[in-house]
């Protein structure tokens, strides 16, 4: 202990003071060889004749005495679970400043502090600053379609195996994507320093990016337009329907979302007609992160449009066309792992989590 690396200082001492009674040093010669008081000596070699090795160690101490009791800390917590407007507080969700101010005006303790607070929260890991956004499932044939779009990612259709020839595309549309040009230069990051992009800048237009991508080859086909609609998202379609392989391909099925462009049986009919080959799938309603175009969207988004900094709209569809090749040069499939499986997990979960609620809503109805 007295010349181990790992030993900490305190016990590295005691042992110390230990070794030179040991040597029959006085209390006196210990304290001016090790730099400690005498009284510090005197304690422990008591304690080491006392109790030996473990009486170099820390006894417990009591310490200062809780200035709240638990009652009072359940009793913050249960206020950090309920919205702020139940209590007429004209706020959107609890702080821990807040918090701390709300329970002195409701008289739960004399005063407490915003750390106080927040320990508290921290310890079930309660966090009323924080929100996420949900929405109920809506579709009435979510399951179904939902699983025909999770089949076509396993390559798999009906029950059988895609064929070789048979190809899946997921395609859809980014709106809006600006163009501005600030009014001072971007400067590139230095020393110590982030790139810094001036805030004042001036509108140079907007224009759609349509993107169709190959789910298993890894593939973007994409065009700029001015804006939506039914005629740009032709055009993508024939872009891609117009060239090896999918021209001469047994199937190739077109995932798609429920925008105004591709919406229902009619834009399904009017695929097929122009492109007898071609099928069209509909994620559900509220269901597009299924659909696998937007994940190539965001990486756009990171790494083209943010920040943004363009002279003008050839610039930006400049950019987004070389990104393309770019990207297409060492693009891998994603890596998608929620299957059909998973999908009837989180159905089930849903479906016992509403059961619950009705029964509660129920029986607080019977009450």
């Amino acid at each position: 202990m007295a010349y181990g690396h790992k030993t900490q200082h305190r016990m590295r001492m005691r042992a110390q003071v230990v070794l030179h009674a040991a040597h029959g040093r006085s209390n006196a010669r210990i304290a001016r060889e090790t730099g400690l008081h005498l009284d510090t000596v005197r304690t422990w070699r008591d304690r080491f004749a006392e109790l030996g090795v473990p009486g170099l160690a820390d006894r417990r101490r009591t310490g200062r005495p809780p200035a709240f009791s638990p009652l009072q800390a359940a009793q913050v917590k249960a206020l950090a679970c309920r919205l702020p407007a139940e209590s007429d507080i004209p706020l959107s969700r609890w702080s821990a400043p807040e918090l701390a101010r709300e329970v002195v005006a409701r008289e739960i303790a004399g005063a407490v502090s915003a750390s106080t607070v927040r320990r508290w929260l921290h310890q079930d890991a309660i966090k009323p600053w924080q929100h996420r956004s949900w929405i109920f499932i809506t579709d009435p044939d979510f399951q179904v379609k939902a699983e025909q779009v999770l089949e076509l990612y396993a390559r798999t259709w009906d029950g059988q195996p895609l064929a070789a020839d048979e190809y899946v595309i997921s395609a859809d549309e980014k709106t809006s994507i600006q163009a501005r040009c600030r009014c001072h230069p971007t400067l590139a990051p230095g020393r110590a320093r982030a790139m810094r992009v001036n805030h004042t800048y001036g509108r140079g237009g907007a224009l759609a990016y349509l993107a169709a991508y190959d789910v298993h080859r890894a593939k973007v086909f994409g065009r700029s337009e001015k804006t939506t609609g039914i005629d740009p998202f032709t055009n993508l379609v024939a872009q891609v329907m117009s060239q090896e392989p999918y021209a001469s391909a047994k199937r190739v099925f077109w995932i798609v979302d429920n925008g105004s462009s591709h919406r229902g049986h009619k834009a399904a009919d009017r695929l097929s007609a122009a492109f007898p080959n071609a099928v069209m799938v509909h994620t559900p309603i509220h269901a597009s992160w299924l659909n696998q175009v937007e994940i190539y969207f965001s990486v756009v988004q990171r790494k083209v449009v943010s920040p943004n900094d363009f002279i003008d709209l050839a610039q930006v569809r400049d950019r987004l066309r070389a990104f393309e090749d770019r990207y297409n040069a060492t693009a891998q499939p994603f890596q998608w792992k929620f299957t059909t499986s998973d999908l009837h997990a989180l159905l089930d979960r849903l479906d016992r989590h509403i059961t619950g609620q009705g029964e509660e809503f129920s029986g607080a109805l019977a009450a």
